[in-house]
Protein backbone atom coordinates (compact mmCIF):
# COMPACT_ATOMS: atom_id res chain seq x y z
CA UNK A 1 0.00 0.00 0.00
CA UNK A 2 1.24 3.47 -0.81
CA UNK A 3 1.28 6.34 1.95
CA UNK A 4 -1.78 7.78 0.22
CA UNK A 5 -3.88 4.71 0.36
CA UNK A 6 -2.58 4.72 3.96
CA UNK A 7 -4.08 8.64 4.35
CA UNK A 8 -7.23 7.58 2.86
CA UNK A 9 -8.03 4.38 4.40
CA UNK A 10 -7.30 6.35 8.14
CA UNK A 11 -9.66 9.10 6.79
CA UNK A 12 -12.38 6.78 6.25
CA UNK A 13 -11.92 5.32 9.28
CA UNK A 14 -11.95 8.53 11.06
CA UNK A 15 -15.12 9.62 9.60
CA UNK A 16 -16.55 6.33 10.46
CA UNK A 17 -15.64 6.62 13.76
CA UNK A 18 -17.04 9.94 14.08
CA UNK A 19 -20.55 8.69 12.69
CA UNK A 20 -20.73 5.85 15.28
CA UNK A 21 -20.01 8.71 18.12
CA UNK A 22 -22.56 10.40 16.93
CA UNK A 23 -24.96 8.25 16.60
CA UNK A 24 -24.39 6.99 20.17
CA UNK A 25 -24.15 10.46 21.69
CA UNK A 26 -27.76 10.78 20.08
CA UNK A 27 -28.76 7.39 21.75
CA UNK A 28 -27.59 8.06 24.92
CA UNK A 29 -29.27 11.82 24.77
CA UNK A 30 -32.47 10.35 23.78
CA UNK A 31 -32.54 7.31 26.36
CA UNK A 32 -31.86 10.72 28.95
CA UNK A 33 -34.50 12.75 28.22
CA UNK A 34 -36.97 9.62 27.97
CA UNK A 35 -35.89 8.48 31.37
CA UNK A 36 -36.61 11.90 32.92
CA UNK A 37 -39.86 12.35 30.77
CA UNK A 38 -41.05 9.00 32.48
CA UNK A 39 -39.87 10.03 35.89
CA UNK A 40 -41.87 12.94 36.00
CA UNK A 41 -44.82 11.27 34.58
CA UNK A 42 -44.48 8.90 37.53
CA UNK A 43 -43.67 11.92 39.88
CA UNK A 44 -47.06 13.40 38.90
CA UNK A 45 -49.27 9.97 39.09
CA UNK A 46 -47.69 9.37 42.59
CA UNK A 47 -48.57 12.85 44.11
CA UNK A 48 -51.85 12.85 42.90
CA UNK A 49 -52.69 8.97 43.82
CA UNK A 50 -50.93 10.10 47.66
CA UNK A 51 -53.46 12.95 47.45
CA UNK A 52 -56.21 10.96 47.46
CA UNK A 53 -55.65 8.12 49.22
CA UNK A 54 -55.18 10.82 52.11
CA UNK A 55 -58.85 12.49 51.06
CA UNK A 56 -60.33 9.01 50.95
CA UNK A 57 -59.58 8.65 54.71
CA UNK A 58 -60.74 12.07 56.20
CA UNK A 59 -62.85 12.68 58.96
CA UNK A 60 -64.41 14.92 61.56
CA UNK A 61 -65.16 14.04 65.30
CA UNK A 62 -68.10 15.74 67.68
CA UNK A 63 -65.67 13.51 70.86
CA UNK A 64 -64.52 16.48 72.45
CA UNK A 65 -64.54 17.12 76.10
CA UNK A 66 -67.79 19.10 78.08
CA UNK A 67 -64.56 21.07 80.02
CA UNK A 68 -62.31 23.24 77.36
CA UNK A 69 -59.78 23.50 79.10
CA UNK A 70 -59.20 19.46 78.80
CA UNK A 71 -59.24 19.70 74.82
CA UNK A 72 -56.07 18.48 73.29
CA UNK A 73 -56.69 17.93 70.18
CA UNK A 74 -58.96 19.71 67.19
CA UNK A 75 -60.25 17.81 63.92
CA UNK A 76 -60.96 20.09 60.94
CA UNK A 77 -60.87 20.36 57.36
CA UNK A 78 -59.62 23.83 55.45
CA UNK A 79 -58.70 24.27 52.15
CA UNK A 80 -57.40 28.31 51.08
CA UNK A 81 -57.48 29.25 47.52
CA UNK A 82 -54.81 31.73 46.21
CA UNK A 83 -54.22 32.41 41.97
CA UNK A 84 -51.89 29.67 41.28
CA UNK A 85 -51.34 27.59 44.38
CA UNK A 86 -53.84 26.17 46.82
CA UNK A 87 -53.30 24.62 50.36
CA UNK A 88 -55.42 21.88 52.16
CA UNK A 89 -55.28 20.85 55.51
CA UNK A 90 -57.09 18.13 57.32
CA UNK A 91 -57.36 15.31 59.47
CA UNK A 92 -57.71 11.73 58.28
CA UNK A 93 -56.72 8.30 59.56
CA UNK A 94 -53.35 8.03 56.93
CA UNK A 95 -50.41 7.27 59.68
CA UNK A 96 -48.88 4.57 58.82
CA UNK A 97 -47.31 2.68 61.88
CA UNK A 98 -43.72 1.71 60.92
CA UNK A 99 -42.19 0.20 63.92
CA UNK A 100 -43.32 -2.97 65.43
CA UNK A 101 -45.57 -2.18 69.32
CA UNK A 102 -45.12 1.51 68.95
CA UNK A 103 -48.13 3.54 70.86
CA UNK A 104 -49.50 5.75 67.91
CA UNK A 105 -53.06 5.54 66.30
CA UNK A 106 -53.53 5.87 62.27
CA UNK A 107 -55.25 9.12 62.83
CA UNK A 108 -52.79 12.29 61.41
CA UNK A 109 -52.99 16.02 60.59
CA UNK A 110 -51.98 15.64 57.18
CA UNK A 111 -51.30 19.30 54.67
CA UNK A 112 -50.75 19.75 51.05
CA UNK A 113 -49.25 23.49 49.66
CA UNK A 114 -46.69 24.62 47.47
CA UNK A 115 -43.54 25.70 48.81
CA UNK A 116 -40.62 27.34 46.95
CA UNK A 117 -37.37 25.81 46.50
CA UNK A 118 -34.32 26.90 48.95
CA UNK A 119 -31.62 26.40 46.35
CA UNK A 120 -33.59 27.61 43.31
CA UNK A 121 -35.23 30.98 43.21
CA UNK A 122 -37.88 29.81 40.50
CA UNK A 123 -38.85 26.24 41.56
CA UNK A 124 -42.07 25.33 43.31
CA UNK A 125 -42.51 22.05 44.61
CA UNK A 126 -45.68 20.14 46.22
CA UNK A 127 -44.86 19.61 50.16
CA UNK A 128 -46.94 17.17 51.91
CA UNK A 129 -47.07 17.62 55.85
CA UNK A 130 -47.96 14.64 58.43
CA UNK A 131 -48.33 15.52 62.40
CA UNK A 132 -48.96 12.88 64.97
CA UNK A 133 -50.55 12.76 67.46
CA UNK A 134 -53.31 15.29 66.52
CA UNK A 135 -52.83 18.56 68.59
CA UNK A 136 -55.12 21.68 69.04
CA UNK A 137 -52.93 23.45 65.54
CA UNK A 138 -54.35 21.81 62.80
CA UNK A 139 -51.60 24.16 60.30
CA UNK A 140 -48.33 23.61 62.07
CA UNK A 141 -46.11 20.87 62.94
CA UNK A 142 -45.19 17.57 62.25
CA UNK A 143 -42.75 16.41 59.13
CA UNK A 144 -42.60 18.10 55.73
CA UNK A 145 -41.74 16.32 52.45
CA UNK A 146 -41.51 16.94 48.91
CA UNK A 147 -44.19 14.65 46.76
CA UNK A 148 -43.38 16.62 43.40
CA UNK A 149 -41.18 18.80 42.20
CA UNK A 150 -40.97 21.57 39.89
CA UNK A 151 -45.06 22.60 40.35
CA UNK A 152 -46.92 24.55 37.57
CA UNK A 153 -50.03 25.00 39.24
CA UNK A 154 -51.76 23.42 42.51
CA UNK A 155 -55.82 23.73 42.13
CA UNK A 156 -58.75 22.61 44.61
CA UNK A 157 -62.38 22.68 43.97
CA UNK A 158 -64.85 21.22 47.27
CA UNK A 159 -68.07 20.24 46.14
CA UNK A 160 -70.84 21.02 48.83
CA UNK A 161 -73.41 18.58 49.24
CA UNK A 162 -75.94 20.98 50.31
CA UNK A 163 -75.63 23.09 47.11
CA UNK A 164 -74.04 21.23 44.93
CA UNK A 165 -71.98 24.06 44.15
CA UNK A 166 -67.95 23.78 43.83
CA UNK A 167 -66.28 25.75 46.42
CA UNK A 168 -62.66 27.30 45.82
CA UNK A 169 -62.39 27.32 49.87
CA UNK A 170 -63.25 25.42 53.08
CA UNK A 171 -63.26 25.84 56.34
CA UNK A 172 -64.95 23.10 58.96
CA UNK A 173 -63.98 25.17 61.87
CA UNK A 174 -65.38 28.46 61.40
CA UNK A 175 -69.02 29.37 61.70
CA UNK A 176 -68.64 31.71 58.48
CA UNK A 177 -67.43 28.69 56.51
CA UNK A 178 -68.76 24.94 56.85
CA UNK A 179 -68.67 24.32 60.36
CA UNK A 180 -68.66 20.39 61.56
CA UNK A 181 -68.82 19.27 57.00
CA UNK A 182 -66.63 17.83 54.67
CA UNK A 183 -67.31 17.96 50.97
CA UNK A 184 -69.04 15.60 48.98
CA UNK A 185 -65.98 15.59 46.59
CA UNK A 186 -62.88 16.92 45.93
CA UNK A 187 -61.84 18.22 42.66
CA UNK A 188 -57.80 18.11 42.03
CA UNK A 189 -55.75 20.00 39.21
CA UNK A 190 -51.87 19.66 39.37
CA UNK A 191 -49.87 20.69 36.48
CA UNK A 192 -45.74 19.96 36.32
CA UNK A 193 -43.80 22.07 34.41
CA UNK A 194 -42.07 20.06 30.92
CA UNK A 195 -38.58 18.90 30.60
CA UNK A 196 -37.34 22.36 29.02
CA UNK A 197 -40.06 24.36 26.86
CA UNK A 198 -41.97 21.52 26.95
CA UNK A 199 -45.82 20.62 27.40
CA UNK A 200 -46.35 21.13 31.46
CA UNK A 201 -47.42 17.94 32.47
CA UNK A 202 -51.24 18.06 33.85
CA UNK A 203 -53.05 15.70 36.14
CA UNK A 204 -56.95 15.98 36.96
CA UNK A 205 -59.56 14.16 38.91
CA UNK A 206 -61.95 13.53 41.80
CA UNK A 207 -62.04 12.42 44.89
CA UNK A 208 -64.91 10.96 47.15
CA UNK A 209 -65.20 11.64 50.62
CA UNK A 210 -66.77 8.54 52.36
CA UNK A 211 -67.07 9.89 56.09
CA UNK A 212 -69.13 12.92 55.76
CA UNK A 213 -70.72 12.51 58.72
CA UNK A 214 -68.47 13.41 61.93
CA UNK A 215 -67.83 10.48 64.52
CA UNK A 216 -70.05 10.63 67.17
CA UNK A 217 -69.68 7.22 68.76
CA UNK A 218 -71.07 7.06 72.42
CA UNK A 219 -72.61 10.44 72.26
CA UNK A 220 -76.21 10.15 73.23
CA UNK A 221 -78.27 12.12 70.77
CA UNK A 222 -80.74 14.84 71.64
Amino acid sequence: MTMIEVVVAIGVLAMVAVLIHGVMSSLSHGKEVEAARADRVHQGREAVQRIVRDLSAAYLSMHVPSIIALRTELTSFTGRSSSQFDRLDFTAFAHRRTDRDVHESDQAEVGYWVSQDPDVSDKWDLVRREQTPIDLEPLKGGISEVVAEDIQEFDLRYLDPMTGQWLETWDSVQTTGQPNRLPLEVKIKLVLKGLGDGTPYEYTTKVFLPMQQPLSFGIPRQ
